[in-house]
């Protein structure tokens, strides 16, 4: 029967084994399969599988291997000194790991401490002080299972620091326990001798188990497992014994950490095969920065892994990821990076040490980046050139531009071709002062597949949720016309792409092609002006009813200068100063990214880009200028034809050589009768009034959208705090014209909204008298 009990045991313990052997072999393959697919081009070492196989390497008890071929002699018949000695003697044994005769070790249960079992004949003083001293054989044997486990390839190179200095130490306990056994062997240790002898060894490494134990539960690796070592050195303040102790495991393992640490903030450099470094890298090409319409690379290349970040570094980590990324971006462009203030970083409970060479590092690096772009690369001249040209900042070029491609533009986008359009691109750049930007060849024509409505809702979008929907929504199904469709482009290579992204560039198109758009309707509204001159050759009759038509068209380009001029001098000029004031300033490249976006912000906001509201209405301003100038083209483009086939008809009517005078004399009394006849064709009363209409209808659309964008202008400029909308009101609206129609109409409106005053029947009429008044 107790032979049963006794196989029963082992089967248990090669059960319980057998698991605990699989749980860990799958957490080491799981790390494994992670590290393989962080380092594809390298693949980690590992243990051959026979160190797992083999349980006698471990160095610790060995449950389930069979009973003892040693036959004990009962304690309980033994006197109670020869208990006491043999007692010693299995202590010794078990406090290295190996079974006793009367003192076993029970098989494990998962990640539990050892126990032991004592044979229960021992003599109950004996007894009660064995127990005492076996949490030390517990904790020895917790210690040197984590030390086994944990010098595994796969978790990284802090926890084999870490195991490496608790090899050390129990190194140490293992010479004690050596010492004591000599001292046994000549008898001169009893159990009392022995429990005084180990006293100092247990508090040790009962700090050595629970450590293990705590990075056991917690999974720690890399910079998890500094935090928690660096808390429990924090917490040992008022145990000195205990705090130097931890001291020293924390020191000792942080040193594969901080190499790595230095290694990136003094070059630039991560080499973290383990995953155990706060920062990591992500596998992104820097040749689509200019594709994306965001700061991917920039933002995603290198980011912080908030797990692996060390407590006593969560200060710095912000400064620790900037400082590496900086000198990455350097040495990436092929210059050699070398930090003159490097120094070795050793681990202290004073943070203060950490903050100052990182600082340095930092204070180096951002130099090192922000020299290399303003200097080698000349940031501030390819913003310049940008504004030159997105920002119509060089007027002689744009007007020789929009001169060679009025004709091109007009057409569809499908029937334009984009070499005539570079062209023409290429004849002005060189026939104005354009032609002494030396970066004028990145200026690329870039004909967009939807008008500048859907872009700028792209742009709005892109740190929204509806990103996804924006980026992949069909163009518009309205055929566009070249002059909708067009906009620059600029190439930027690596690295300026890190401050001028796509998302950057994206966002100056936007804004050229809105001012580009009001310059053409500019020059349509200026093109009427000169056609309108012919209606001078006509009656006076005729100028009764185009003084109208003048007088909107007056307004309307009165309307599109200010604007112009509100954009371009109100609010991008003055922005483009404070943008390179700041960048004067400017400490590192994160300053110079801020500035750059808060100028690129700030001018789509102040040039009612970013309020779909004011959008919709400015664009339907813009849509009837356009339709005007259309409407009054067509006009008088069919008047110039009729004059122009009538002096076809009388200049060459005949083929038989020069006129004569009596001809000259007939010709001209035939023009002026023409001149009669299409006057009075002109001033027909039906045309008349058909064309007062069309005009009285322009003009009462393009009131009633201007009124409507100077009250949700005065709206915002209160509201919002918006003062710069301020200025637009003032200059629209400079002699209080519009201001007095609006008050009209708001009267209007609210007499229209006024409740009603029911009349009653009857004689009495005084009464709805009143109520009129009232009203």
């Amino acid at each position: 029967m107790q032979e049963l009990e006794e196989l029963r045991k082992q089967l248990g313990s090669v059960a319980t084994g057998s698991t605990l052997q699989q749980s860990l072999e799958l957490t080491r393959k799981l790390l494994r399969d992670k590290q393989n697919k962080k380092n594809s081009g390298q693949r980690l070492p590992v243990f051959p599988p026979w160190v797992y196989e083999r349980p006698t390497l471990a160095g610790d008890f060995l449950t389930g291997s069979g009973v003892s071929t040693d036959a004990a002699v009962p304690i309980g018949t033994l006197p109670l000194a020869s208990q006491e000695s043999a007692v010693v003697e299995d202590l010794l044994y078990v406090l290295v790991g190996v079974d006793g005769r009367y003192i076993t070790a029970q098989p494990l249960t998962g990640r539990q401490s050892r126990t032991f079992l004592v044979d229960p004949n021992l003599d109950l003083s004996i007894r009660e002080l064995v127990n005492r001293i076996l949490p030390v054989a517990a904790s020895y044997s917790t210690v040197t299972r984590f030390i086994e486990e944990k010098s595994s390839f796969e978790y990284g190179q802090v926890n084999h620091a870490l195991a490496a200095a608790m090899r050390a130490l129990v190194k140490e306990y293992l010479i004690l326990v050596t010492q004591l056994e000599q001292l046994q062997r000549q008898g001169l240790l009893s159990l009392q001798k022995l429990w005084f002898y180990i006293q100092p060894a247990m508090r040790t490494v009962d700090i050595l188990a629970s450590l293990a134990t705590s990075v056991d539960k917690g999974e720690c690796v890399g910079g998890s497992t500094l935090s928690l070592l660096h808390d429990r050195s924090f917490n040992y303040t008022g145990d000195s014994q205990a705090q130097e102790l931890c001291l020293y495991l924390t020191k000792a393992a942080s040193v594969p950490y901080f190499e790595i640490l230095e290694k990136w903030i003094y070059r630039g450099i991560i080499n973290d095969p383990y995953s155990e470094f706060m920062v990591e890298e992500h596998e992104l090409r820097k040749e689509k920065i200019q594709e994306d319409y965001n700061d991917k690379y920039w933002d995603q290349r290198y980011t912080v892994v908030q797990r692996q970040i060390p407590s006593f570094l969560q200060q710095m980590a912000g400064k620790v990821l900037s400082t590496g990324k900086y000198l990455n971006v350097v040495r990436e462009c092929g210059h050699d990076v070398t930090c003159p203030v490097a120094k070795e970083i050793i681990y202290t409970l004073k943070e203060r040490a950490y903050v100052e060479q990182i600082e340095k590092a930092f204070n180096y690096a951002s130099k090192v980046l922000l020299t290399f772009l303003m200097e080698e690369k000349e940031l501030v001249a390819h913003l310049r050139s940008i504004k030159r040209y997105f920002l119509m900042d060089q007027g002689d070029f744009f007007v020789h531009f929009m001169d060679l491609t009025e004709e091109e533009l007009k057409k569809p986008v499908d029937d334009i071709t984009p070499t005539r359009l570079e062209a023409l691109l290429e004849l002005a750049l060189r026939m104005s002062t354009a032609n002494t930007d030396p970066f004028k060849d990145d200026l690329k024509i870039d004909l967009m597949p939807h008008d500048l409505i859907t872009q700028l809702l792209r742009v709005l979008a892109i740190e929204t949720k509806q990103e996804k929907a924006m980026v992949h929504a069909d163009p518009t199904e309205l055929t566009l016309s070249g002059l909708e469709a067009f906009s620059f482009d600029y190439v930027v290579k690596w690295p300026l792409s890190l401050i001028i992204n796509r998302k950057a560039l994206t966002r100056y198109q936007m804004l050229f092609r809105h001012m580009f758009y009001c310059k053409h309707v500019e020059r349509q509204l200026c093109s009427v002006w000169i056609s309108n001159k012919a209606a001078k050759q006509y009656s006076l009759h005729s100028a009764k009813w185009f003084a109208g038509a003048f007088t909107l068209r007056q307004r309307m380009l009165n309307f599109v200068q200010n604007i112009q001029y509100y954009m371009m001098f109100e609010v991008m000029e003055p922005t483009w100063h404070i943008l390179e004031k700041n960048l004067k300033s400017a400490s590192n490249i994160d300053d110079v990214l801020g500035h750059h976006t808060s100028f690129l912000d700030n001018c789509l906001k102040d040039c009612m880009l970013t309020n779909p509201e004011l959008l919709k209405v400015f664009s339907r301003l813009m849509s009837v200028c356009v339709m005007f100038t259309n409407c009054m083209q067509r006009f008088t483009q069919s008047m110039k034809l009729d004059g122009e086939l009538g002096r076809l008809m009388l200049e060459h009517g005949t083929m038989l050589g020069p006129p004569t005078e009596a001809e000259r004399a007939e010709e001209r009394a035939r023009k002026e009768l023409a001149r009669k006849y299409l006057a009075e064709h002109v001033d027909a009363p039906q045309l008349a009034s058909s064309f007062e209409a069309t005009i009285n209808k322009f003009d009462k659309n393009f009131s009633a959208h201007l009124l409507d964008l100077l009250a949700r202008l005065s709206l915002y400029s209160t509201s919002d705090c918006e003062h710069s909308m301020a200025s637009v009101i003032s200059r629209l609206d400079f002699n209080g014209f519009y201001t007095e129609r609006l008050e009209r109409l708001s009267a209007e409106r609210s007499q229209k909204a006024a409740p009603q005053v029911p009349v009653p029947r009857g004689p009495p009429a005084s009464a709805p008298r009143v109520a009129v008044t009232a009203q």
